[in-house]
C-alpha cells in the first residue's frame, strides 16, 4: 500500500480531508493504540471519528486506489453523522462501527443484515462481503462463510471484490470437516471460481490478492492428493510474483513482494532462486530488517547456516515488537542446523524472554504459548563448571 496506493497521485485531492497516520505497531510505544484498536491482521486501515476518536470504519488487506478512494468516500459520509438514507446504509453503519469496537459476533450479524437489504448494484456490497467473510473466518464459521461466498459470486463477478470473496470460500470449504458430505464439491466449485478469478488480469484486483489466491489454490491441490498440480500451480505463482517485481518502478515497490517470491520459492523448494532478490533489496533498503531476516530463512533452507546466521545478525538489531520473536526463533534453528543445543536453547529463551515482556498490545500469547511448549520438550543447558 506505502509503495504503490499512497503515493499515486489520485489521492493527493484527499491530502486535506484527512489527516494521516501511519502507526509502527512494533513499537512498544504504540501498544495502547494496537490494543485500543483490536488489530488483528496487518493490513489493517481504520478511519476515526476526530469528535471522539471511535472507529468509524476499519478495512482489513490492501486495497486498489480505487477502492482506497471508495472507502474514503464512505467513511468520510459516515464521519458527518449524516442520516443514512436506507436500511442497508443504516446496518452497514452499524456493522462498521461493531467491527471498529471489536465485536465481531455483533458486527457479523449487522452486515448479514446490511446485505440482505442490499439494492441491486448497491456500491459498498462488494466491501461488506468481504469484511463478513473476514469475520465468519476468525469466528470459525467456514459453513456460513462458504454459503456467503456462493451466495455473493453472482453479484461480484466481474469487480476485484470477487478475488478475496472466492478465494475465503475455498478457504472456508477446505477447513470443513474430512466428514462433511458436501466438502469435495464445494473445493471442487471454489476452486474453480478461484482460478477463474486469477486468470482474469482485467478485474483491477491489488496483486498480493491475487498472489494469496494462488497459496490457497496450492492447499487445495494438496488437499486432493495432487502434488504435480500442487507444484504447477507454485510454478505460476513464482511466474506471476516475478512479473510485478519485474514491472516495479522503485526498490520499495519490487520489496513488496519479496515475501511471497521467498514463499513461492520455499514451495517450489528452490531457495536459492531468493538469494539474489532478498540481497539486492538489503542493498536498497539498509534499515529495513526484513530482507536480511528472509535471507537468513533462504539460506537456512540451502543448509547454509553460518551465513543465515550472518544474516540474523544483521536483522536482529533492526527489529522490534512481536516480528523480533521470530527472528529469535529463526537464530535458534539455525543454531540447531549448526548442532550447537546449548545456542539454541538460549535464543529460544531469549524470545519467550523477550515476548513476555512486550506491552498487552503486543504481547504473542500464542507463540508464548509454543515457547513454552517447545522449552519443556528441549534439553536443558548444564550448568557452567
Amino acid at each position: 500500500m506505502r509503495a504503490f496506493v499512497f503515493t499515486d497521485p489520485a489521492l493527493t485531492s484527499r491530502a486535506g480531508q484527512f489527516v494521516w497516520l501511519e502507526l509502527n505497531v512494533d513499537d512498544e510505544r504504540n501498544a495502547a493504540h494496537r490494543e485500543r484498536l483490536t488489530l488483528e491482521a496487518l493490513p489493517t486501515f481504520y478511519i476515526l471519528n476526530p469528535a471522539d476518536e471511535s472507529i468509524v470504519m476499519r478495512r482489513v488487506d490492501g486495497m486498489t486506489v480505487a477502492e482506497m478512494g471508495s472507502f474514503l468516500d464512505e467513511a468520510r459520509a459516515a464521519a458527518t453523522g449524516a442520516a443514512p438514507s436506507s436500511p442497508a446504509e443504516a446496518a452497514l453503519l452499524r456493522a462498521d462501527r461493531l467491527n471498529g469496537e471489536g465485536k465481531r459476533t455483533e458486527a457479523a450479524t449487522a452486515y448479514r443484515e446490511a446485505l440482505a437489504a442490499a439494492p441491486v448494484a448497491w456500491p459498498p456490497y462488494g466491501r461488506a462481503v468481504v469484511a463478513l467473510l473476514f469475520l465468519q473466518q476468525s469466528l470459525g464459521e467456514e459453513a456460513k462463510c462458504l454459503a456467503l461466498a456462493r451466495e455473493a459470486l453472482p453479484r461480484l463477478s466481474g469487480s476485484p471484490a470477487v478475488v478475496m470473496a472466492v478465494r475465503s470460500g475455498l478457504d472456508c470449504a477446505l477447513a470443513l470437516g474430512k466428514d462433511d458430505a458436501g466438502r469435495a464439491a464445494a473445493i471442487a466449485e471454489m476452486e474453480a471460481a478461484t482460478r477463474k478469478s486469477v486468470a482474469e488480469a482485467g478485474l483491477g484486483a491489488a496483486a498480493d490478492d491475487i498472489s494469496t489466491s494462488y497459496l490457497s489454490l496450492i492447499q487445495a491441490r494438496k488437499d486432493a492428493g495432487d502434488p504435480a498440480g500442487a507444484r504447477r500451480d507454485a510454478e505460476a505463482w513464482a511466474a506471476f510474483l516475478e512479473a510485478q517485481a519485474a514491472a516495479a518502478k522503485t526498490p520499495e515497490q519490487r520489496a513488496v513482494f519479496d515475501s511471497h517470491r521467498l514463499s513461492a520459492y520455499m514451495e517450489l523448494q528452490q531457495p536459492e532462486r531468493a538469494i539474489p532478490m532478498l540481497q539486492a533489496s538489503e542493498g536498497d533498503l539498509p534499515d529495513d530488517y526484513n530482507p536480511p531476516s528472509r535471507l537468513a530463512v533462504a539460506l537456512l533452507a540451502l543448509k547454509k547456516a553460518d551465513e543465515a546466521l550472518a544474516a540474523s545478525n544483521r536483522a536482529l538489531p533492526k527489529v522490534a515488537g512481536p516480528r523480533r520473536v521470530r527472528v529469535l526463533q529463526t537464530r535458534s534453528e539455525i543454531f540447531t542446523a549448526k548442532g550447537d543445543a546449548a545456542s539454541a536453547r538460549e535464543a529460544l529463551e531469549q524470545a519467550l524472554a523477550y515476548a513476555e515482556s512486550l506491552p498487552a498490545g503486543q504481547r504473542p500469547d500464542g507463540t508464548i504459548k509454543a515457547l513454552r511448549a517447545k522449552l519443556a520438550a528441549t534439553p536443558a543447558r548444564p550448568p557452567a563448571s
